[in-house]
């Protein structure tokens, strides 16, 4: 996919740079790159970049595996940093405070969705990397040394939260938090499980005992049963291998949040609902979906999807997860290492997310 020309009056306004990592073909390298950044407009955020996590789909749009990459691709939308300068029409923010940006960086601000606070669905909307921009320039994210975004889509971090474990909570933390809060499965004595227990699974198990609720891991891995109960918290841990423990856990969910990307049948964990239960998919798996329609409509049962969520309720994620003590557990990266944690992001080997360490170790490439 080729971007369109951007127009000479976009051009000069990118007068700003900033030094990057980029992928510039489908064998999915990375390598140091000088950018250029808008300069800071009437309703701009300029942030120094000080962390930005590695999100799964950062590998799939470097590998072009959704086939929609327009290289050089500059990943990363777990932005966290501090305000460096703001536009005259700003009021939220201001240089030195602490910001974060997640999956979005533009929408069209107008229609219904946008209207509701629901972004995450504009038609319009532009996402933090490898996207059109306005200006019909293509976006960058933020393995790199800065970025500048309007004021609506920078969330502010509190004062609690630590920058580099707060910052996969900008994809990762919403992408759980807002299934969960739509769907009723925030309501403390419910019983939900999560299915999958990773990057986003590991958070959602950290939310739903915020929330107060029973919270089951269902994990194909016998090994992650001790990492589930005792160190996340987890009530108890099923082997989704395991007939007798399927089995004897039937109809006992109201809620179940799918965290899988693999291609697993669905149907067996629709079982474990109760009548009226409902599993979110968060997961993005590359086949379609087969499920029997008997399994649903016996028990009214809902299979439902979610897609991130809207700046308001990503701010109020950021708030309950401060105040709860919820944050990613990370393994921090030099930017130098960013190709080995790709490697091992491919082979699942990650407790829970890798986070790069850019204020101290992205170098210029100039």
């Amino acid at each position: 996919m080729a971007p369109t020309v951007a127009s000479e009056a976009a051009k000069q306004q990118h007068t700003g740079k900033a030094a990057a990592l980029a992928a510039r073909d489908a064998s999915g390298h990375l390598a140091p790159l000088t950018i250029t950044r808008r300069s800071t407009g009437d309703d701009d955020v300029a942030i120094k970049i000080l962390y930005c996590g590695i999100c799964h789909s950062d590998l799939h749009s470097i590998k072009n595996e959704w086939n929609n990459a327009m290289y050089p691709v500059v990943p990363g939308h777990e932005i966290a940093g501090v305000v460096t300068e703001v536009g005259k029409n700003v009021t939220k923010f201001k240089p030195g405070d602490r910001v974060g940006v997640g999956c979005m960086v533009n929408s069209c601000q107008s229609c219904a969705s946008c209207d509701e606070g629901f972004e995450n669905h504009c038609p319009g909307m532009i996402f933090t990397y490898n996207s059109m921009d306005l200006d019909g320039t293509v976006t960058y994210g933020g393995y790199s040394s800065n970025v500048v975004v309007h004021e609506r889509f920078v969330v502010r971090f509190p004062d609690a939260m630590p920058l580099d474990q707060g910052a996969p909570l900008l994809c990762a933390g919403i992408t759980v938090y807002s299934p969960m809060k739509r769907h009723g499965l925030n309501v403390p004595g419910k019983h939900v499980g999560v299915l999958g227990l990773g990057g986003l699974g590991h958070v959602a198990v950290k939310f739903a005992k915020a929330f107060g609720m029973k919270v089951t891991v269902i994990s194909s891995s016998p090994a992650k049963r001790q990492e589930a109960l005792e160190r996340l918290g987890a009530d108890e841990f099923i082997v989704s291998k395991d007939e007798d423990e399927m089995k004897a856990a039937a109809a006992t969910m109201d809620g179940i949040i799918n965290t899988v990307s693999a291609n697993i049948p669905v149907a067996p964990y629709i079982g474990l609902l109760k009548p009226y239960g409902k599993m979110i998919m968060i997961g993005l798996p590359d086949k379609t979906l087969e499920i029997p329609p008997f399994n649903l409509i016996m028990g009214s049962k809902t299979l439902a999807g979610s897609c991130i969520g809207g700046m308001r309720d990503t701010q109020e994620m950021l708030e309950v997860a401060a105040k709860h003590g919820v944050t990613a557990d990370i393994e921090v990266v030099d930017a130098d290492y960013v190709n080995t944690a790709m490697e091992r992001l491919a082979k699942a080997d990650v407790r829970y997310r890798f986070v790069i360490d850019i204020g101290n170790t992205l170098k210029s490439s100039e």
